[in-house]
């Protein structure tokens, strides 16, 4: 059974509302999942499923922007976390650094807003710490892609059903 599909079974005693955002709080799904699920399977209107996907989503934020450098530099006291953390950060700023340095926190606010895989508020907030941007300037950016992010998933989801109903004669 494919892990969506489990996911939506450990969570059907649970509210529909409790679901999008648990959903939503996943490094897995993000907002991306959510909204989906939420129009779609749940049948909520978009506007709270976005409330309910964007809510969700933040609330992993603030531990993890918080809370990243301090585990890590306790992780790093053991050899494979250092290696896995100068591995992780060499790569990011390799892959990163111009963008970063050309647009600043804009930067973090558009690659948390474009909903690919590997993009969003998790990863966003790894990129925040890899990069030193203090949790003032992190927040907001991470927040603002969030929100950008759950519009457009909001959008492609509604438009996406609109045109399944409109090619199976539902309209």
């Amino acid at each position: 059974m494919p892990f969506e599909h489990q996911l939506l079974e450990l969570l059907s005693s649970v509210p529909d509302w409790l679901a999008t955002i648990i959903i939503s709080t996943l490094p897995v799904a993000e907002l991306r999942g959510a909204i989906p699920v939420a129009i779609g399977v749940y049948g909520m209107s978009p506007a709270s499923a976005y409330l309910l996907a964007v809510l969700g989503n933040m609330l992993p934020v603030i531990p993890l922007l918080l809370f990243l450098e301090p585990v890590s530099t306790y992780l790093r006291k053991y050899r494979l976390f250092d290696m896995f953390f100068s591995w992780l950060f060499e790569r990011t700023r390799r892959n990163h650094t111009e963008r970063f340095e050309k647009y600043g926190i804009l930067a973090l606010t558009l690659f948390v807003a474009i909903p690919l895989p590997v993009t969003g508020a998790w990863t966003g907030c790894a990129a925040a710490f890899v990069f030193g941007i203090r949790f003032k300037h992190a927040f907001p950016a991470v927040l603002a892609g969030v929100m950008v992010a759950g519009l457009i998933v909001s959008f492609v989801t509604v438009t996406g059903i609109s045109v399944i109903d409109l090619l199976s004669g539902n309209i």
